[in-house]
């Protein structure tokens, strides 16, 4: 009873021929005496039939099937009467007529159903995810990653790239989060890391002449649990040497459009926005805006003055002080903001509505979200009405604001009557933009602005390269140390850290971060320069990164990259909200697999071949009840 052909290949021009399938029963339906069964793989659905002329043997074994019992059957193919021709099935021309049923295996009673979607909750299915992976869209979207990784070697290579895997056993090296660590049997008080990427190692394959490299690969970061993480994750992996900014920028667009149109049939443009960081944040108040919609945020700093509201020229004169404070150390800020979002044709928006945006806002620190409707005067002009509005139109006895200010900030906003104006101030711009960038995003949500089916790609270049930390009074790497400051700011980097530009980028899709990557520094003396801006000394960095900074002695060449997710590239594709739906073993929110219960124990005899012993946190933890 092997198969001859699977559930998903017969079609019209297959009746009349004798086939063997194997598969799940998906669904048993009987109609007085006739019997069909909706056999399942992952190919697709073919509908067998039991005529009521079946022998009584066959008909035993078919009331014996239930849901998700492995089969084998036998028959032949005979085409479906027009009326009954299911155009939604890619097998809905015909039907087998089986001759021959054998139960392969049985199934338990099931701790859900497998639908083309279920609804069992996120740690049920974990637990079950063998049975959640035979499910109709898992099994579309474990394809598609198959595709989208498939097409992303088939590009690569094309480009002359070679696919070469570095260690999963590496040296511990600081990348921002925690390294999951390996004790070694071999070497007592010793460990190996779990690579956080392959940025070390892809480098050295610079050094080493492999001028275009590339690797799927596994990556690890030992976080707290939070949102979509993964402990592991997967990345596109790519690095190129002699190029500019721009040759990877074009690389990737090119790798994007051959990925979409290979896999989803979707065209994408040849070339994607460039949007610099700061005016990224200005605009949209995040580094990986959604561009699915407009909405932008824009300045109302310029209308502060003339009105009678204390609390946003409190949080601009706050921000000045905090400037010039900062300027007199030598360090550059940019003071407070007040920043606005015209939100069209909502001015009928609710009190508890604007309550929701505001509590979005407060995640961001904002103190508050402020508010004022556009309406029409009696006079047939378009005025503010609402909210903070009466410190910005004139009071009864003529005191307040100025009388043509309404008018002013409503061109100025290019707002409409009927339109929802939204303000958040403070005394450190980034927390007004941030902010409300975020009530942004969720009105792109609640609106329904987020089309799945729209892709909108963009590029945010120009980020800062160094970044002060106030808490320890010194200057930090923005993102990693190893980043090419661009040329026109070599000079000076010492005296005005603060206004460098590195040369990073960042793809974005979606509202989501795609792909980080930068220009890497080949130079060992500029390499040191930026080591000691961040005051990272000789000898601190010859024991932290001494293999590559060694390397770079020996005629390293110039050379960038970058490194796109596969699980949040193939979850966008896919239309989804989170990773743990393209990947087959995901672990739960709490880095946790219900399926197989890791991270477990493990045997005293192990803890004893590696040297190690545990130092509980409490009482209790201890599965003796003791502190070891």
């Amino acid at each position: 009873m092997k198969r001859t052909v699977t559930c998903g290949a017969l079609r019209g021009a297959d009746a009349g021929k004798q086939v063997i399938l194997n598969g799940w029963v998906h669904r048993k339906r009987d109609h007085g005496g006739i019997s069909f069964i909706n056999l399942r793989d992952r190919y697709g659905i073919t509908q067998v039939v039991v005529d009521a002329d079946a022998p009584e043997a066959l008909k035993e074994v078919v009331e014996e099937l239930r849901n998700e019992y492995c089969i084998a059957v036998e028959g032949t193919v005979r085409r479906r009467p027009a009326s009954m021709v299911n155009p939604e099935m890619a097998t809905g021309e015909i039907e087998v007529v089986a001759s021959r049923i054998v139960i392969l295996n049985r199934c338990e009673v099931l701790p859900f159903q497998i639908e083309e979607e279920t609804d069992a909750k996120e740690d049920l299915r974990l637990k079950y995810r063998y049975l959640d992976l035979r499910s109709g869209g898992m099994q579309r979207r474990i394809k598609l990653r198959h595709e989208v990784a498939f097409a992303v070697r088939e590009y690569l290579t094309a480009q002359g790239f070679y696919e070469i895997e570095t260690p999963t056993f590496i040296r511990s090296t600081p990348e921002g989060a925690r390294d999951y660590l390996v004790p070694s049997r071999l070497y007592p008080g010793k460990f190996y890391a779990l690579p956080q990427s392959p940025q070390l190692y892809k480098q050295l394959l610079m050094v080493a002449g492999f001028d275009k490299y590339f690797q799927i690969a596994r990556c690890y970061r030992d976080e707290d649990a939070r949102g979509d993480r993964q402990p592991e994750f997967t990345q596109i992996d790519i690095e190129m040497s002699f190029v500019s900014r721009e040759d990877v920028l074009t690389l990737v667009e090119g790798l994007m459009g051959y990925v979409f149109q290979k896999t989803l049939q979707v065209t994408l443009p040849a070339r994607f926005r460039r949007i610099p960081y700061d005016e990224a944040m200005e605009t949209y108040g995040s580094d990986k805006p959604d561009l699915r919609y407009e909405l932008p945020l824009q300045n109302f700093d310029l209308y502060v003055a003339e009105s009678t509201f204390q609390a946003f020229k409190e949080a601009l004169a706050t921000g000045e002080a905090e400037r010039q404070a900062a300027a007199a150390r030598g360090v550059r800020i940019p003071g407070g903001g007040v920043k606005a979002l015209v939100v069209p044709g909502k001015a009928d928006y609710s009190r508890k509505q604007i309550e929701e945006l505001e509590a979005q806002a407060k995640i961001y620190k904002a103190r508050g979200l402020a508010w004022m409707k556009v309406v029409r005067a009696a006079d047939g002009s378009p005025t503010l009405e609402g909210g903070i509005s009466k410190f910005f139109v004139p009071a009864p006895d003529g005191s307040g604001a100025p009388a043509d200010l309404a008018g002013r900030i409503i061109r100025g906003l290019g707002a409409q009557v009927g339109d929802l104006i939204l303000l958040v101030a403070d005394s450190k711009r980034q927390i007004a933009n941030v902010a409300l960038g975020a009530v942004r995003s969720k009105l792109g949500r609640d609106l329904g602005l987020c089309d799945p089916r729209r892709f909108e790609f963009a590029w945010i270049i120009d980020f800062p390269m160094f970044e002060f930390n106030e808490e320890e009074n010194r200057w930090e790497a923005a993102h990693h140390l190893f980043t090419w400051p661009q040329e026109q700011y070599h000079a000076i980097m010492e005296t005005d850290p603060g206004s460098v530009k590195g040369d990073l980028y960042d793809l974005v899709l979606n509202g989501f971060e795609l792909a980080s990557g930068s220009i890497r520094i080949h130079d060992p003396e500029l390499q040191k320069r930026v080591f000691s801006i961040v005051g990272l000394g000789p000898e601190a960095a010859e024991k932290k990164f001494g293999f590559l900074t060694q390397a770079f002695k020996y005629g390293a060449p110039p050379h960038g990259g970058i490194a796109p997710g596969l699980d949040r590239l193939v979850m966008l594709m896919a239309g989804e909200t989170s990773i743990k739906e393209v990947i087959a073993f995901p672990k739960n929110s709490f880095a946790v697999s219900p399926m197989d219960d890791s991270p477990s124990e493990v045997e005293p005899r192990q803890l004893e071949e590696l040297h190690l012993i545990i130092n509980y946190p409490k009482k209790g933890d201890a599965p003796s009840g003791e502190v070891l």
